[in-house]
């Protein structure tokens, strides 16, 4: 896959692919990087979580034929050979199930390191002068 295609990809996503997207929301803002066709050695997969080491799939009707499955077992042997856990939903199972497809999301991540840079820094002001300060928390034991 080309990288013009793969922004196109990116850009102009199904509408299985856009509703996923917006589930994965609460683990994006929790700690957990996810990002959308990524390229994991010859492969491009739908979102990846590189360091919780998770791939979510999701196929479309094109993934319903022999040769389709055939090649989709053969990618995901080589991602597990790496480490990596895939996960795969139909279009219909993410527009359908929603609930369903959230919990086995939620129970592969449940024992799975987020990421060290979960918080993003502190944004400069629109008005200039540089970025709020951030107050320090103060623990039980310094009150």
């Amino acid at each position: 896959m080309s990288k013009d295609l793969r922004r196109k990809l990116r850009r102009d996503p199904t509408l299985a692919e856009r509703a996923l997207w917006q589930l994965l929301w609460p683990w994006r803002t929790g700690g957990y990087h996810f990002r959308k066709q990524v390229e994991i050695g010859p492969y491009y997969v739908d979102f990846a979580c590189i360091h919780a080491q998770l791939i979510i799939e999701v196929d479309g009707d094109t993934h319903g034929g022999e040769i389709a499955q055939a090649n989709d077992l053969t990618r995901d042997e080589y991602l597990k050979a790496r480490g990596f856990t895939v996960l795969r939903f139909s279009n219909d199972d993410v527009l359908n199930n929603a609930d369903g497809v959230y919990q086995i999301i939620a129970g592969t991540l449940e024992h799975r390191p987020t990421s060290h840079h979960a918080s993003p820094p502190p944004q400069p002001s629109p008005q200039g002068g540089g970025c709020d300060p951030v107050e320090p928390a103060t623990s039980r034991q310094d009150q």
